[in-house]
């Protein structure tokens, strides 16, 4: 593969400099909480800073490439290099890792949750925050493996210790789901560089690099390559999460603190469907083509449960939860279709999942430090008490739902268009067989979503929670035994923390080329084994 190695430095100073914030907050006394939220927020500022420095110096006529190309010798005894690079697949949701950790942080400054500790929590949040970035800029196996794995311990603490009163249940569960899955994904990434060693050219050293094993991969032997691509499916899977390997999602964002929620939903689920884009599908071509029709099935009736499963709920974050196991169904049946417009409405899902349920887990958090539950029975009312909560609610589940003109419309819709035609040599009688089902998701969305709006936003406030609210920006502690005391509407760090998420849910949505005209270029070279 084409690499460009201008500014090599970028990517590693990018992914490695939260971990500079991690030493310093170490030696600053617990009690400091300011201190621990002003470095924590500094670190992740600086941290975008190069960010946003590396997309100026992208160069977007070559997103096909990889870009700010490095590599240096690190495990010589099992052929691992670090390995880093960017391109247009990987770069907007490097970035959008970046924005969702500084908005958290900001978020964070008013919304430390219980028990306290913020010199913990804020810890945790920026070794996550490197687990992610790296995760998305590497290219060795080995190297991806171990940024894959650095996001389990701290998401694992999060929920642990600061979820709700069945954290300790939800935060087993997703590390065993998890480590289960990372387990097969290892085994298959091993078998598969023993199975690219033996059909090597002579003079041809063998590597975890995935560039190179993407180049010779296509030469397994068909059978070899299935079974690999069955340990990779079932390890990025449980990460996505697919149904039906999806039971510990719901768990893990009920009792997770809104800005684990938050991270979760919107870069955490990107780790699984991000691999089966980089690794599994453009070095196992012929495996894809075998297990392309069951993860389409899979797909659609991920889309059809999880949407069903919405209709079923009485809490509002697990009710969002389960979105996320529909939407993310779209996402996987565009990557099933093995076709550029199916992988480019999929990386474009990935990010509008991000920016929309992420928002949507910033208002539950917003609804619950108010409200003190997240009960829907219990709710209503929200467009008197907090009218501006309310429309923000409103406006994202209209971006959910995938209304035209907002940005989650770009990532279903072409998905579903996408089935119609999918890659030769797949049955075009399935897939559109899965474009109608799929299509019938959207209504059960449009159900739901608008369901939990009505029951939250519109008639009388409950009695219990009838008392005057004050529209003013205040925040704080409230020892009142009424509830209506606690009830104010978007404050300034809410507004921050927000305000980003819904200008770019509208951009992306009123101008998706802006995203698209990036990835293309590398989904092309993705998909070469498949015309692409």
């Amino acid at each position: 593969m084409d690499v460009l190695r201008e500014s090599n430095w970028v990517l590693s100073v990018g992914t490695f400099l939260p971990l500079v914030g991690v030493i310093v907050m170490l030696f600053i006394p617990k009690a400091d909480e300011q201190l621990h939220k002003l470095v924590a927020l500094v670190t992740a500022l600086a941290t975008l800073g190069v960010g946003f420095f590396t997309l100026t110096q992208f160069d977007f006529d070559q997103a096909g490439k990889l870009q700010f190309f490095a590599e240096t010798e690190w495990i010589k005894v099992i052929s691992s290099n670090y390995t880093i690079g960017l391109d247009g697949m990987s770069l907007p949701l490097y970035f959008l890792s970046m924005v969702v950790t500084v908005l958290v942080m900001v978020y964070s400054w008013n919304h430390i949750p219980s028990p306290g500790n913020a010199k913990a929590f804020l810890i945790l949040m920026l070794i996550l925050q490197t687990g992610m970035a790296g995760t998305f800029v590497a290219q060795d196996l080995i190297l991806f493996f171990v940024f894959f794995e650095l996001v389990l311990l701290p998401m694992y603490f999060m929920i642990g210790v600061w979820g709700g009163e069945d954290r300790q249940y939800a935060s087993l569960k997703f590390f065993l789901y998890t480590m289960f899955g990372s387990a097969l994904m290892l085994v298959g990434f091993i078998a598969l560089f023993y199975q690219v060693r033996g059909v090597l050219p002579e003079g041809v050293e063998p590597s975890f690099s995935i560039p190179h094993l993407a180049e010779y991969g296509g030469l397994i032997g068909r059978s070899a390559q299935i079974w690999i691509f069955g340990g990779m499916f079932i390890g990025f899977a449980v990460k996505v999460p697919m149904f039906p390997f999806h039971t510990w999602l719901p768990d893990a964002h009920t009792q997770a603190p809104t800005q684990g929620s938050v991270i979760l939903a919107a870069i955490l689920l990107k780790l699984g469907t991000y691999g089966f884009v980089r690794i599994a599908i453009p070095i196992l071509p012929e495996a894809a083509k075998e297990w392309a029709p069951w993860i389409g099935l899979l797909a659609v009736i991920g889309i059809i449960y999880g949407a069903l499963g919405c209709l079923a709920q009485t809490d509002m974050k697990r009710l969002i939860a389960f979105s996320s196991v529909a939407h993310m169904g779209f996402v996987m049946l565009g990557i099933s279709t093995l076709t550029p417009m199916g992988f480019n409405a999929a990386i474009f899902g990935m990010v509008a999942h991000g920016l929309i349920t992420g928002m949507l887990f910033f208002v539950a958090g917003s609804v619950k430090d108010r409200y003190h539950t997240l009960e829907i029975a219990r709710l209503g009312g929200m467009l008197k008490q907090m009218p501006r909560l309310g429309w923000i609610l409103g406006f994202c589940a209209m971006a959910s739902l995938g209304l035209p003109g907002l940005a989650g419309f770009w990532g279903e819709f072409p998905a579903i268009l996408s089935a119609y035609s999918p890659a030769a040599g797949l049955s075009e009688v399935t897939f559109r067989v899965y474009m109608v089902i799929a299509a019938l998701g959207t209504v059960l969305a449009a159900a739901y979503l608008l369901w939990l709006f009505q029951r939250i936003a519109f008639g009388e406030p409950k009695p219990e929670f009838a008392g005057e609210s004050h529209d003013d920006h205040g925040h704080g502690e409230h020892s009142h035994d009424d509830h209506g005391s606690d009830i104010h509407d978007v404050n300034i760090f809410e507004w921050i923390a927000w305000t980003p998420f819904l200008l770019a849910i509208v951009v992306f949505g009123v101008y998706p080329q802006l995203m698209f005209k990036i990835i293309d270029p590398a989904v092309q070279v993705a998909l070469k084994a498949f015309g692409g």
